[in-house]
């Protein structure tokens, strides 16, 4: 038997099988595929590329609209390693194919799995495992472009291969997968049962609208209202009817208005009598603001305060002036007729900080270190009420502070920095960026050895001289002050050369002002 006849024999019984298949079962499980193949031994098995071809045909039967089972039978040449020449070989597998996203869908990507047997030039034969990944593209209501490719393991060496196809699938059958005797093609919700008036959709209230566009799936209602009770009729639904049993305006939620004055009969104070929305619907005869109803002088224009009647206020906020504590400046009542512009309870006039509220005589204190913002110096850093609100200075800074007094040093009769004095002067720069509220005080000394004229010059030099160095790593210049002192402020005798090499110094201080 070659490989053609033994094709020939397993595609009847193929057609046998999926004839059967038919007969048992009228609905679209049953589906069957042809498929050119491209065969590769080569490369699985770490050798140069030799597409060889093939043919499959395959039944396919749907478990579920998310899984299928496949029998394909495969004919072709594979060039094998070992091999020179091409062998014929014929395939009958078994596969799971899993549809991620249902088998319903124009564009249907599959995964695939099982087992098969593969015989060689008919006397020979290898167990494989395939593995792969198809898609079917829907070309008509029961016809697909069907594309797969496969990797196959197999217990013989050299057997390893990929085997991809191009071919076309059809599946038979009319479809109704919901059961509701409208096909999928014509049923709009095919996996939901439905009657035939809502398209195959359900309709839970059986109001002739489909749960999907009625507004009330559970409530039957006219589609007028998108399924939604009206039961009196104003084109409102009762849910959102305020008036649910007696016909109304939609602009007033379902309910009526009886003087036309846009003010719904329920809220209206006057129905019967039109007047303005901010009166309530009743009228204001003199208007100034408040409705005849509560007005002393309804005929003439008055103040709410003097219940509608005549009376003195200047500044026209309200408040009479004989009760007004600023008759000429508007103000409110819970400050007695007295502006407040920040509205936090205090005066304009007593209000340390009139344009910012805050609790502290009209003032905020941000940090809530008790120093208000306009006094605090750090104001967003809470600090000590000593330290005009900002923070204390931390001992490893006045250790710094300290050290560079003796650190810092310089040439000989000279105000040149020397370079080992660099680094105690950087960690300075770095301390002012750390309090930046802070202002650096540099203060030269010297000892009296020399002429004090002399002296005082050199002092001056080499505070400048740490001067301008700050302000070269940055440091901006309104926040330094510097000075010499000369021999007038020494901290040691200058009887010694252990004292004069204590008074020859520049101090750094860090100070609030």
């Amino acid at each position: 038997m070659n490989i053609n006849r033994f094709g020939i024999i397993a595609m009847m019984l193929l057609l046998s099988t999926f004839g059967y298949s038919q007969n048992a079962n009228k609905l679209d499980r049953h589906a069957i595929s042809a498929r050119v193949l491209g065969v590769d031994y080569s490369t699985p098995n770490d050798a140069d590329l030799a597409l060889t071809a093939g043919l499959e045909i395959s039944y396919r039967y749907l478990l579920t609209k998310n899984f299928g089972l496949a029998i394909p039978l495969k004919i072709g040449v594979a060039d094998v390693i070992d091999d020179t020449q091409n062998r014929n070989i014929t395939s009958f597998d078994a596969l799971l194919h899993v549809y991620p996203f249902g088998g319903d869908q124009k564009l249907k990507p599959y995964l695939l799995g099982g087992i098969g047997y593969v015989l060689e030039n008919i006397d020979e034969g290898n167990t494989q495992i395939p593995v792969g990944l198809g898609i079917n593209y829907m070309l008509g209501s029961n016809s697909y472009l069907s594309i797969q490719g496969e990797y196959r393991t197999s217990n013989v060496e050299n057997r390893d291969n990929i085997q991809l196809g191009l071919g076309y699938l059809y599946q038979f059958g009319i479809k109704d997968t919901d059961g509701d005797g409208l096909a999928d093609g014509e049923d709009v919700c095919p996996d939901v049962f439905g009657p035939v008036s809502t398209g195959g959709c359900p309709d839970t209230d059986n109001d002739g609208i489909a749960n999907g566009e009625d507004a009330c799936p559970e409530t039957p209602g006219p589609a007028a209202t998108n399924g939604c009770p009206d039961a009196d009729g104003d084109g409102v639904i009762d849910d959102s009817d305020r008036c649910p049993e007696e016909a109304g305006l939609k602009a007033l939620m379902g309910c009526p208005d009886a003087d036309g004055d846009g003010v719904a009969d329920v809220e209206d104070s006057c129905p019967d009598a039109a007047g303005p929305v901010a009166q309530n619907g009743c009228p204001d005869s003199d208007g100034d603001g408040l409705h005849d109803g509560l007005d002393q002088c309804p005929e003439e224009a008055g103040l709410a305060a003097n219940q509608g009647c005549p009376g003195s206020d200047r500044d026209g906020d309200g408040i009479l002036d004989d009760v007004d504590a600023c008759p000429d400046q508007k103000g409110t009542a819970a400050t007695q007729g007295c502006p407040d512009r920040d509205g936090d309870g205090v005066i304009d006039a007593n209000d340390r900080c009139p344009d910012k509220a805050g609790p502290f005589a009209g003032c905020p204190d941000t940090d809530g270190d008790g120093v208000i913002d306009a006094d605090d110096r750090c104001p967003e850093e809470a600090g000590l009420t000593t330290n005009k609100g900002c923070p204390e200075i931390e001992e490893d800074v006045r250790e710094v502070l300290n050290l560079a007094m003796r650190a810092v040093q310089f040439e000989t009769g000279s105000s040149v920095i020397k370079p080992e004095s660099f680094a105690i002067l950087d960690q300075i720069a770095v301390i002012m960026k750390r309090y930046p509220a802070y202002q650096l005080r540099i203060a030269g000394h010297t000892d009296n050895v020399g002429d004090a004229s002399r002296n005082q010059e050199l002092s001056e030099g080499r505070a400048a001289a740490c001067y301008e160095y700050l302000l070269s790593k940055g440091a901006r210049s309104t926040r330094i002050s510097y000075a010499g002192f000369g021999e007038d402020y020494p901290i040691a005798p200058n009887s010694t050369s252990a004292g004069r090499s204590l008074n020859r110094r520049v101090e750094f201080d860090l100070i609030i002002q």
